[in-house]
Formats: C-alpha cells, structure tokens, sequence
C-alpha cells in the first residue's frame, strides 16, 4: 500500500469533515445561492483543470452516447439535492444529523447494492444493517419524527453512487459532466438573482464572494485527492477512512458550533456506531478468510 495514496485519502476525507465550517461562514447566504455558485465555480475550476492535463478526449464519446447522458444527468440531479439538503442542514444549525447521515450512507449503499443490483448479504452485513435500523428507529422516537435529514443524505448519495458505477468515467471527468448538465439552471438562476438584485455574491462583503468562489475549489480538491487515492489504496482501507468525514462534522457541530446534543441522542448514535463497528469487522473477518481461502489453494511445488 502507498503510503502518499494514504495521505491522499486522508486529506481528501478530512477536507470533507471540515466543509461545515466552510458552509457555515456563508451562512447568511441563502441555500439556493450557495448551490448554484458551487455548480457554476466548480465547473470552471474542473475545465481549468482538465484543460491543463489536455484530458478532454472523453468528451466526444460521452456526448454520442445516450445511455451515458440519461445516467450522468439523474446523478447529477441526484446530487444538486444531496448538496443542496446538505448545505440547508450546515447554515440551519443540523450539522449534526449531516454527519449521521454519512455515517449510515456505508449501509445504505449495502441496503441498496441488495435491492437494486440482488447482490446478497452475508449474516454479518444483515446484522449491522439491523442494528443501524435500530438506531435510527430509537431517534426517531427521541427526536420525535424520523431524522429525514440524515436519511435523505444518506439515500440520495446511495443512489448516486449506484448510477457511477454505471459510467466508465475518472472522478474529474464524471463531476465534470454533472456540472455541465446543471449549468444551463444554475446560469438562469443566477441571472435572476442579479435582476432582482438578490445576488449575494454582489451584495455582500468580499469575503463572501472570496467563499462564494472558492465553493468550487472545495469541491473539487478533495475529490481529485480521493481520485488518486482509490488508485493506490485498497479498497478495504479507503472503507475505514470514509468515516474521517462524518466523525469530523460530529465532533465540529458538538465543540465548535454547539448544537444540542442530550444524552439520549448519544445513545442513538451510539447504536449507529455499533452497527458500523459489526460492518467493519465484518467486512475484515471476510477478506482474512478470503485470503486464507486462497493460500490453502495454492498448490506447492
């Protein structure tokens, strides 16, 4: 294993951690806005970028394609209202359920690898998935409605996931396509919001605008770094260190924004632990056997 493809990783999910504090600087900057200059500022960031690496040969292939088109347009959808619940929950103040939302994301992409593609589930990923449902039924309760904000999270960035694995696209490519999809909207929103003088990023101090800008370097950085990680890490430990990102915005809505957080919503989140704890030791028990499987069929010469 690499040990600059583990660095790779680690930042990419740390800078994913850490977003809150970044969306939440923009907080007096509506939802939608914030959206939109993400879209708008991340496609010119991943054009720059491609354009520097002369990588635009998918380009004419991913067009001609119409299958690709359909695929790439409902995950870019798909992710136009990930981010956008997303970045309502941060300047709302629920930065806490954001990060429960992917912490469960790992199960439900098994959930949903189990109903969508009939992948079967060993006892143990059964079990995690049982005890994680557990979980959020005792929030629920606690809460005293269902935590739909981590759960929208969770299964709108599941099923976007499920629609990449059908596009045969790098990470830059891929978000480059969905940014492009989104553009023609984003730009008409856009407009609109400088018409009725509304725009934020003309109507506010420089900061915001700087921020308001920079929302497309932060979104794409972290996904380059992730990129060049997954081609020199295993995939068993790219697993372990996806829970970085959502243990980081846990720990920065508790000590640094001071949501409330009681006692009996530990509990509930500790059942969630639990179950993701039974997922990872589930899934290394599995590939020990495999590799042990293997060794034993080895024949000796």
């Amino acid at each position: 294993m690499s040990n600059k493809g583990l660095l790779y990783g680690i930042l990419a999910y740390t800078m994913w951690g850490v977003l809150p504090i970044y969306w939440h600087l923009l907080g007096s900057v509506p939802p939608s806005q914030i959206l939109v200059s993400r879209i708008i500022w991340s496609l010119i960031f991943l054009v720059i970028l491609l354009s520097l690496r002369h990588r635009w040969s998918w380009v004419k292939p991913f067009i001609q394609q119409r299958k690709t088109l359909l695929i790439v347009g409902s995950a870019a959808i798909l992710l136009s209202i990930n981010w956008f619940i997303y970045i309502w929950a941060i300047t709302a103040g629920f930065v806490i359920e954001t990060s429960l939302g992917y912490f469960i994301n790992p199960l439900v992409n098994v959930l949903l690898g189990t109903i969508v593609l009939k992948e079967r589930l060993r006892t143990g990923q059964w079990l995690a998935i049982g005890v994680a449902t557990l979980g959020v039924v005792y929030l629920t309760i606690d809460y005293g409605s269902l935590p739909w904000i981590a759960l929208s999270l969770a299964f709108t960035f599941g099923f976007y996931g499920l629609l990449k694995k059908k596009v045969q696209l790098g990470s830059a490519e891929s978000l480059t396509g969905e940014m492009a999809v989104l553009i023609l909207p984003a730009l008409t929103a856009s407009s609109y919001f400088l018409l009725t003088g509304k725009a934020a990023m003309f109507n506010s101090n420089a900061t915001i605008g700087v921020l308001l800008v920079g929302s497309g370097v932060v979104t794409a950085i972290p996904l380059i770094l992730f990129a060049a990680a997954a081609q020199r890490v295993p995939l068993s430990m790219l697993g372990l260190l996806q829970y970085i990102a959502p243990t980081l915005q846990f720990l920065i809505g508790v000590f640094i924004l001071k949501e409330p957080f009681s006692v009996s919503s530990l509990i509930g989140y500790a059942i969630i632990w639990l179950a993701l704890l039974l997922y990872s030791l589930e899934g290394v028990w599995q590939r020990r056997s495999q590799l042990a499987t293997v060794s034993t069929e080895i024949p000796i010469e």
